[in-house]
């Protein structure tokens, strides 16, 4: 079933200054079903001339948007939470058929957007300054927060929905407007969260939407652009450079959440069969294609036989298929670029010496899924001079390496560029602590691999980012903070 048999009738998937638009010239791109290959639609292909009319309507509708009043701002987002969570299982449906993750992985990106936009819209109302105390009894002093202005949002195929929604809750709450670029594999999500919010009746020229496989074109002119005041970018850290050093010519506000190389160390004292089933779900959720996902196991070697052991079964047991089928367990690559680099990562790693222990080959589905589907794999004998040990694969293929020492396993894990997110397993206290201070990673988990939450503070150290997404400091992305002193003369 095609994107336009589900639901579209639009004049054109461009939405600027409250209109649905087509690309000039009636330029489009097409949108390819990566289970099947099939052509799933077709999108406006909007250029520098259409992204420059929605960063303008942004622009003239952030003076009234940013004086709405909190509670009227929070009541529209929660609005569109609602809606959402109307249409669940449409936009479950087309996530699978955009990205071609599994139905319950699609259906958990749908919950933990609607998660987001609720969280923020709370936080809507609770924009609050501070009051300093003063060394003169005659001087007050406190600080007033402002919306920077325009936000340009560039979200990634890999979670559609939830990037976006964690881009515009707090963008629509603390009062900016917004122009978003979604990426050309999965423009549908953005489309039809777009048209609900048009549903809700946000403001003309609050939410803009240029759909476009020209993304270079139109990013340039948000990044020109002096009204546009932040980037706010999800993707790789080699385009999370390029627009690090484009954002300095009119020194926007940026936050960049980029690519992850998440170590997983794995104790003699933590619960070997939980570090195993939590490997594995992270792992292998959208078949390996998430920057949070485990990547490197470093094992005690003391209990690196069970582990091993309790990974090849499970792996095992994941049942590789189409995202519709509700057993599916992985889903397909997202293109044959994505099976290139996984099938280059394993052919390098198998070279210098690593073991293959499950896994290891493509997966031939009877028609129509001709996608690229991978078996989940697993590699022993890992070794950091691999390229699977120092750039992001992002499909499934997971290694297992041994150590000795505390001190060895932290030093193997901090010895990439990426310092997105980092695991451990184990039942000692005291190192959970040690391990929570050493891990050079912006987030930490110990003894879970669910680390992504609304209120929690999301971002990278190093290669994988700057700034922070989510939890009250990801709001104060969006906000310019002022400082005002008053001196308070005698009445005369």
């Amino acid at each position: 079933m095609t994107y336009s048999d589900r639901k579209a009738r639009l004049p054109g998937t461009l939405y600027i200054q409250g209109s649905w638009v087509h690309a000039r010239s009636d330029l489009k791109f097409t949108v390819r079903d990566p289970a099947t290959l099939d052509v799933f639609g077709e999108c406006s292909d909007g250029d520098a001339i259409r992204a420059r009319e929605a960063s303008v309507a942004a622009a003239s509708a952030f003076p009234a948007w940013s004086e709405t009043p909190a509670e009227v701002r929070a009541s529209f987002i929660l609005q569109l939470a609602q809606l959402l969570e109307r249409d669940a299982e449409f936009f479950r449906d087309l996530l699978v058929s955009e990205s071609g993750k599994p139905r319950r992985e699609a259906a958990g990106e749908v919950a933990s957007s609607i998660a987001f936009l609720r969280w923020n819209a709370q936080q809507a109302r609770h924009r609050l300054g501070r009051t300093l105390s003063s060394p003169q009894t005659d001087i007050q002093m406190w600080t007033v927060k402002r919306p920077l202005g325009v936000v340009a949002a560039i979200t990634p195929w890999n979670y559609p929905l939830n990037t976006l929604c964690r881009k515009i809750a707090p963008s629509l709450a603390t009062g900016c407007t917004l122009v978003v670029k979604p990426a050309p594999e999965t423009p549908f999500s953005a489309v039809e969260l777009l048209r609900r919010a048009e549903e809700v009746g946000f403001p003309p020229g609050v939410l803009n939407l240029v759909t476009t496989s020209r993304a270079a074109e139109a990013v340039q002119v948000w990044l020109d652009d002096p009204h546009v005041r932040k980037i706010t970018f999800t993707g790789s850290t080699e385009v999370g450079k390029s627009l690090f050093r484009g954002s300095a010519k009119t020194m926007k506000r940026i936050s960049l959440e980029l690519g992850g190389h998440a170590p997983v160390l794995v104790f003699r004292d933590g619960d070997i069969e939980a570090a195993a089933d939590a490997i594995v779900a992270s792992r292998f959720r959208h078949a390996g294609q998430t920057c949070v996902c485990a990547q490197r196991v470093y094992v005690d070697e003391g209990v690196a036989d069970e582990l091993a052991s309790s990974l090849t079964k499970r792996i095992k047991e994941l049942r590789v298929s189409n995202g519709n089928d509700p057993n599916t367990d992985v889903g397909p690559l997202i293109n044959e670029a994505a099976f290139a680099r996984v099938t280059s990562h394993l052919v390098d790693a198998l070279s210098k010496g690593a073991r293959l222990r499950a896994g290891g080959s493509r997966v031939d589905l009877a028609d129509p899924n001709r996608g690229f589907f991978f078996e989940p794999t697993l590699l022993e004998g890992a070794k950091p001079e691999m390229r699977v040990m120092q750039e992001e694969t992002f499909g499934p293929l997971l290694t297992l390496s041994s150590f000795s020492t505390e001190e060895e396993a932290i030093s193997e894990a901090n010895s990439t560029s990426y310092g997105l997110v980092a695991y451990a397993f184990t039942n000692n206290l005291s190192r959970a602590h040690r391990l929570i201070e050493e891990l050079n990673f912006g987030t930490v988990g110990i003894n879970t691999t669910q680390i992504v939450w609304p209120q929690l503070p999301f971002g990278g150290f190093k290669d994988s980012g700057i700034g922070k997404e989510n939890g009250l400091e990801g709001i104060d992305e969006y906000l310019n903070i002022k400082s005002a002193v008053l001196k308070i003369s005698d009445a005369s």
